[in-house]
């Protein structure tokens, strides 16, 4: 058998080096696989005590879109208002090393129809997926942008083209690719709640199921299980599993949520799958090993926002962590819970605030997690059975929006805007500015 060349394994051991030294992207919703989960080594063990380095700040508009971060490249959405509810919405593509505006794609909307208090701009994380980035505005305006240079490729509407009706509180549910197929919550009419486009031409691929009331704002999510993967959509009614070529469904199961408010994402550990919501606390789904089948394990029995009982969760998604599920419900409570059962271990608010609606984003590093509150602060913390163990915390960004809760909130506002994290470093961005500052150890 011929020899390597030793020069040649040199020249592939630096370019492995360098590829491994560039770190993680986080190209959509919680990142990679919308898992929550930031793989990264070499960063802090704690913070400096003056704070973290920054490295740019780039002001920008109002939005509740989290930032994606790819190919060099962070996206972002915001927006302006004009006059009445009318106003500008935008995507920003600035370089993740400079914070330099690249380009920006804007459209005109109306927030008319939106609850008026958080009429706040773009909700959904754009979606980068090699040369294209997918954009979902408030209203329900899709575009597929050339991440170079922000062409657009193809655009469609939900209202105007699939006679969707916009929610309350917009349209939430971040676009999520699968091979040649964008996969989208829509809420459109006839049968359409979820939709499959094409994504390079946006032509439609599969339309399924009714839309009852709302689609809810639960993007879509992907497992893999019953030898197969399968799209899990939790809208409103029910929570299902659809075959992601065509729309058919596999298995589904009743579950009435309040308002609409299907917000946190969908879990998966294994075979486990977990849904939560602040008015119906936490169900467990097993799936089964051979079919594309499940069944319910457990169910939280309050319908109480008040956290009585278990993980209600609001606007933060819960995480598998071996056998607990720990997760931040509707008055602000960090809680554990048994996976095989459901059983409450412990609960405490450290973590955010002792309010209703009080929020904290978990995102797992080692052993350990990043916690960013709706206070504005990041912390770095190890969550057992046994407790929360706080290792350090300290300010991030200033939370800038009152949402009507100026009265009874500490600080009068917050920040309800899911980090990026990428290259070992944190985006996040207020209704004022977007910021990346380094994480590294060095």
């Amino acid at each position: 058998m011929p020899k390597t060349p030793i020069g040649f394994c040199l020249a592939m051991t630096a370019i492995l080096t360098t590829w491994g030294a560039r770190g993680n992207d986080w190209p959509e919703w919680r990142g990679e696989g919308r898992l929550g989960v930031w793989n990264e080594t070499g960063l802090l063990e704690r913070f400096p005590s003056d704070g973290l380095k920054v490295k740019w700040r780039v002001p920008v508009g109002a939005g509740y879109g989290g930032p994606a971060v790819a190919a060099g490249r962070v996206f972002v959405t915001d927006w302006r208002r004009t006059e009445g509810s009318d106003g500008i919405e935008r995507v920003l593509a600035l370089d993740e090393e400079s914070g330099k505006t690249l380009w920006e794609h804007e459209w005109s909307i109306s927030t008319r129809g939106l609850q008026p208090v958080y009429a706040n701009g773009p909700r959904a994380t754009p979606t980068v997926d090699g040369d294209r980035v997918y954009v979902l505005g408030s209203t329900g305006k899709l575009f597929c942008l050339r991440s170079a240079d922000g062409g657009v490729v193809w655009s469609r509407d939900y209202v105007a083209d699939f006679a969707a009706e916009v929610p309350p509180w917009g349209m939430v549910g971040a676009p999520l690719v699968d091979g040649e197929r964008l996969l989208l919550l829509v809420g459109g009419e006839p049968d359409a709640l979820a939709m499959a486009l094409d994504k390079n031409t946006g032509k439609e691929v599969w339309r399924a199921l009714p839309t009852v009331t709302q689609p809810g704002y639960a993007p879509p999510f992907m497992v893999t299980a019953g030898g197969t993967q399968q799209l899990i959509i939790w809208s409103p009614e029910a929570i299902r599993s659809l075959e992601p070529a065509s729309g058919r469904v596999n298995w589904e199961f009743p579950y009435k949520v309040d308002m609409g408010q299907t917000i946190s994402t969908p879990i998966v550990d294994g075979n486990r799958l977990l849904v939560s919501s602040a008015s119906h606390g936490s169900t467990l789904i097993l799936l089964e090993e051979k079919a594309p089948k499940a069944r319910i394990v457990w169910q939280g029995k309050s319908t109480s926002k008040a956290d009585v009982e278990g993980i209600h969760a609001f606007l933060s998604t819960p995480f598998f962590d071996g056998d607990y599920v720990y997760g931040v419900g509707g008055i602000g409570h960090l809680r554990c819970l048994d996976a095989a059962t459901g059983k409450e271990l412990w609960k405490t608010a450290e973590p955010s605030e002792d309010a209703r609606i009080a929020n904290a984003f978990l995102v797992k590093n080692g052993d350990r997690y990043f916690i960013s509150n709706d206070r504005g602060e990041l912390i770095l913390a190890r969550l057992s059975p046994t407790g929360y163990d706080e290792i350090d915390r300290t300010e991030l960004i200033e939370p800038t929006n009152s949402n009507g809760l100026r009265a009874r909130r500490e600080r009068g506002a917050v920040n309800w805007v899911h980090p990026a994290y990428a290259n070992g470093h944190i985006v996040i961005r207020n209704d004022n500015e977007i910021v990346r500052a380094s994480l590294l150890a060095k």
